[in-house]
């Protein structure tokens, strides 16, 4: 049963990566990608420290963390450590030598830091009974919506924040450009965790429509530094 949870953990996040290094036109080498990967990662573990001191900051000025304030600033930590992943492991690395590149290693470092996030959350369903049938369906429920929610917001968020990085490289405005790029990111992290808390139960239509178009809104961008190459 702890097999089957680490793979509905790990699987949304590996697919998605598949799916993006589709899009390079020139791919990067693999072991790069998995120590970015890996990196992402790891970068929850300061990620829930802050979030954590960040919550209880917020709960001494007596802010819920369903306040759009709490909700923008928790996501705004997520957005930044996943950035530094990708920027830590690539920094002057000959291999970092087109704009593309920008988003690929963004997108991989937040699937990565979203895998963990998937390990995390699916672990927290299983009960001391994990031979229950209820329970592997939840599990399963929990993975799909993982996939399509969640682990593809992280991706189309850092993936933001990889092309303003890549436009701030063209530029020659990495810290304006970066900037920007992470609070679009957040605020996009932002708006689709708040749709998701304040719509009914079960119902994810709007925060599905709002992904949609984040997508849309990525896609063009990745096309545009596509054609750059």
């Amino acid at each position: 049963m702890i097999f089957l949870m680490m793979l509905l953990g790990i699987l949304p996040g590996l697919i998605w990566v598949f799916f993006y290094l589709q899009e390079d036109p020139h791919p990067e080498p693999k072991h790069l990608l998995l120590l970015t990967f890996t990196v992402g990662g790891l970068m929850a573990v300061p990620v829930i420290i802050l979030q954590l001191l960040t919550e209880d900051a917020l709960d001494f000025f007596d802010i819920k963390t369903t306040a759009l304030v709490s909700i923008v600033a928790l996501a705004m930590i997520e957005e930044f450590f996943k950035f530094i992943a990708a920027f830590w492991i690539t920094d002057k690395n000959p291999e970092f030598n087109e704009p593309i590149d920008a988003m690929i290693y963004t997108v991989t470092a937040a699937l990565g830091f979203a895998t963990i996030e998937n390990i995390l959350i699916i672990g927290k369903i299983f009960h001391p009974e994990p031979g229950s049938a209820v329970l592997l369906t939840t599990a399963f429920s929990a993975t799909a919506l993982r996939f399509v929610g969640a682990t593809l917001l992280h991706a189309l968020a850092s993936g933001l924040t990889g092309y303003y990085w890549a436009v701030g490289i063209l530029k020659k405005s990495l810290l304006k450009n970066i900037g920007y790029g992470l609070l679009l990111a957040g605020l996009i992290h932002a708006i689709f965790n708040y749709l998701i808390i304040k719509s009914p139960s079960a119902n994810f239509i709007f925060p599905g429509l709002f992904l949609i178009l984040s997508a849309i809104f990525v896609l063009v961008n990745f096309e545009k530094l596509r054609k750059m190459v």
